[in-house]
């Protein structure tokens, strides 16, 4: 059974860090993209972050040069690291792999989720 773990959720003050990670489980981990997509209230979920089995990523623009994923296999962890942050970054995020040999970056092609940790950005 594959699990997705996120934590390192919390609350921050605008400008400040907050590092998310992602321990995964029941797949052969480093054959996965993992990625990260987050949901405000009322707002439907969107793209974050991804990086690839062979470590290429992609980032949505609204978070690119201030987020930063990674991966480590023999941790079967992922994380985001997310520097700046801004209160429209407010939202819960959520991990995702996908068993592409590409990096996507639509929600409905990747295969397990994670249930999700809450980062709250004040102003």
């Amino acid at each position: 059974q594959v699990q997705l773990v996120e934590s390192g959720g919390g609350s921050v003050q605008a400008g400040g860090s907050l590092r998310l990670s992602c321990a995964a489980s029941g797949l052969f981990f480093s054959w996965y993209t993992m990625g990260w997509f987050r949901q405000a209230p009322g707002k439907e979920r969107e793209f974050v972050a991804a990086i690839s089995r062979s470590d290429d990523t992609v980032y949505a623009d609204s978070v690119k040069g201030r987020f930063t994923i990674s991966r480590d296999n023999a941790k079967n962890t992922v994380h985001l690291q997310m520097n700046s942050l801004k209160p429209e970054d407010t939202a819960a995020y959520y991990c995702a792999a996908d068993h592409d040999v590409v990096a996507r970056t639509t929600a409905p092609e990747f295969d397990y989720w994670g249930q999700g940790t809450q980062v709250t950005v004040s102003s």
